[in-house]
């Protein structure tokens, strides 16, 4: 075979190789870039319906701390008689009304803030049955009264969860 030949093919072959690589990156980077600025846009476009939403979640969840804030919640619900255990019920109760309520906030709000309000929750609803175990107190009035004590002196774990979740909302904004 002569090497004239081979030379001759590879002088066509060789820029054809080239161009063709090239022409093969550019379009695969500007087809890459096109799929990155749909995505992008498209993105944007869920983002301006969502943000109203998730907005909308973390009013009601600043709502439901705000309703089982101890110094609230006392003041909202009533004893009914001065049985201390049925007015801790009563008020586990609307606790966990007000949180089934508010149940499907979750998918809006952070794993991170969700876990700062059922702890809230949850230390709340552990605060109530730890006061009434209390053998000073006796009637469901005394129970009112040692929770409001109490909460004057630690601040409440509602405040802390509607910190943590004013400062998500400052940074959403």
């Amino acid at each position: 075979m002569d090497y004239s030949k081979i030379f001759e093919i590879l002088a066509y072959t060789l820029p054809s190789i080239i161009t063709g690589g090239v022409a093969y990156y550019l379009f695969n980077s500007y087809f890459k870039d096109q799929q990155h600025t749909r995505r992008w846009l498209l993105q944007k476009e869920n983002q301006k319906d969502s943000l109203p939403l998730r907005l909308q979640a973390y009013e009601r969840m600043a709502l439901f701390l705000e309703r089982i804030n101890p110094s609230k919640l006392l003041i909202r619900v009533a004893p009914n008689s001065q049985n201390k255990n049925d007015y801790e019920n009563l008020l586990i109760f609307s606790i966990e009304q007000e949180f089934e309520h508010n149940l499907t906030q979750q998918i809006y709000v952070t794993d991170e803030c969700w876990t700062i309000i059922l702890t809230a929750k949850n230390t709340i609803i552990q605060n109530i049955r730890k006061t009434n175990m209390s053998e000073k107190v006796v009637s469901a009035d005394k129970l009112r009264e040692t929770i409001l004590r109490d909460l004057l002196d630690s601040e409440s774990p509602c405040n802390v969860a509607l910190n943590y979740l004013k400062k998500e909302v400052s940074q959403i904004i």
